[in-house]
């Protein structure tokens, strides 16, 4: 029977923030629920309200769920709508009261009305649920209901859990061992074996395009976010300070585009203070940017989206990573360990806490660096599994509800914890280890299983509780 395959474009996804289970997976489960009614006359559609349960609906408002569900209802793509087009476009809809259900069938649809938040409510299978309710005009009505998983992943309830593609690979992978296995057998690097199963997918020089892609997208976020200062949106007046902080470390050098700021990057040397502020704004302009609405790569979910690319952006600017060929295996690579912990634990902080979130990019990150600046396959395995150890039990209490008060930060401790996990690993003996990845990847599922639900993207504990803020305020 073929197995579910998670590919490098399930990891990595091109979309927009704050949240990819919280904004992105409910944008999805909107444009699936309006291909589905498509198909059964969009043109008789009468009516439609959404109802959001447990975390969509305590942190809904902060993460910009009603905002994403509606573009989606409207048909539009998380991948190339203009960010600069989402306020006015929800503020057509408010005045309006009209939504256009893909651009084909405009209704009657009051946001504040027809999108309730059910806070007190939750359903069984997944914190973050939400369902479509839909009225035709010959008196049929229909209720669909889809759960957010983590990582911008979607599950329609009745189905099995999961986006991936169902086929046969060469070197199917559930946990690290098999990773093992499969690298053993063929003396391959993990990103070739990665790449070995994503040609059983789809051509190798789609998946090259697709990898430099999610790369592009990923200096485009951090070229952007280092440039542009003020204060976040949301309510808790947050500054952004990747922009200052480019502004002192490039000592009134001049550039124009992203290769000659890399220039003016590489020329102030590489001492452990400069490199340290380096990856410090890396990550901050990354998650500045997606607590804006702006495009983001989900790595392995939005409110870690900093993580993977400041570990990249440190590899080419400090390790002489600017090469296409590399940029790739390193994608690969972190790729394959979010998978793993996808499939044996979970990407949704709603399930886990932080530890999902920061923890799994931060582990993804010390894998792909390490196999970039030359480490074995044994020590890739054993800077993944550091970097998780470290981040075991970390809560997720955003303040207001927000991706910003700790996120923000914690994408550059994530970062930093990456790179530390990677030098420990490069410089041990993995034969020594005595907890593999497979324990740590157990560990974090168990310590998910028993945190307090009020850690789990609720703002009902820790520091959210410490500087009170209604939801409806953010």
């Amino acid at each position: 029977m073929a197995q579910e395959s998670i590919s490098v474009f399930d990891i990595f996804k091109i979309g927009v923030g704050p949240s990819s289970s919280h904004t992105l997976g409910p944008w999805r489960a909107a444009l699936r629920f309006i291909a589905d009614v498509k198909n059964t006359g969009i043109h008789q559609v009468d009516s439609v309200k959404v109802l959001l349960y447990g975390s969509l609906a305590k942190t809904g408002k902060g993460h910009g769920t009603d905002v994403a569900v509606l573009l989606g209802l409207c048909g539009e793509d998380p991948v190339t709508f203009d960010v600069n087009e989402i306020t006015p476009r929800i503020a057509t809809i408010t005045q309006t009261k009209k939504l256009n259900l893909n651009g084909e069938q405009e209704i009657d649809f009051d946001p504040a009305v027809d999108v309730v938040f059910l806070y007190d409510d939750s359903l069984p299978y997944h914190p973050n649920a939400l369902t479509f309710l839909c009225a035709y005009s010959n008196g049929d009505e229909i209720a669909q209901t889809y759960y957010s998983i983590g990582g911008g992943f979607v599950v329609k309830e009745g189905e099995e859990d999961g986006d991936g593609n169902h086929i046969r690979l060469p070197y199917p992978i559930e946990k690290a061992e098999d990773l093992e296995a499969a690298c053993n057998k063929t003396s391959l690097s993990i990103s070739g074996v990665v790449m070995e199963n994503e040609r059983a997918i789809r051509p190798e020089e789609e998946t090259r395009a697709g990898v430099l892609r999610i790369w592009h997208t990923m200096r485009d976020c951090i070229y952007r976010g280092v440039h542009i200062g003020g204060e976040l949106p949301g309510g808790l007046h947050v500054m952004r300070r990747a922009a200052a902080l480019n502004t002192k470390l490039v000592q009134g050098k001049t550039y124009s585009n992203f290769d000659e700021w890399l220039t003016v990057i590489r020329s102030g040397g590489g001492s452990f203070r400069y490199t340290l502020d380096w990856v410090s704004c890396f990550a901050l302009a990354v998650n500045e940017e997606n607590a804006s609405f702006s495009r983001v790569v989900t790595a392995p979910t939005n409110g870690a989206a900093g993580v993977v690319p400041a570990v990249l952006l440190y590899f080419i600017a400090f390790c002489d990573g600017y090469d296409d060929d590399k940029i790739i295996k390193f994608l690969l690579t972190a790729s394959e360990i979010g998978s793993i912990f996808k499939k044996g634990a979970t990407l949704s902080a709603a399930m886990g806490g932080c530890q999902a979130e920061i923890g799994v990019s931060s582990s993804m990150a010390a894998a792909a660096l390490t196999e970039s600046l030359g480490g074995t396959m044994e020590q890739c395995l054993q800077a993944a599994e550091i970097a998780m150890e470290h981040h075991l039990g970390l809560t997720c209490d955003p303040v207001g509800g927000l991706v910003q008060v700790p996120c923000i930060e914690r994408n550059t401790m994530g970062a930093i914890k990456a790179i530390m996990a990677c030098q420990l690993a490069l410089q041990g003996n993995p034969d020594h280890a005595r907890i593999s990845l497979d324990a740590v990847v157990n560990t974090m599922w168990e310590t998910a299983l028993d945190m307090n639900h009020k850690y789990k993207e609720t703002a009902e504990g820790g520091l959210a509780m410490q500087l009170p803020i209604s939801l409806s305020e953010c």
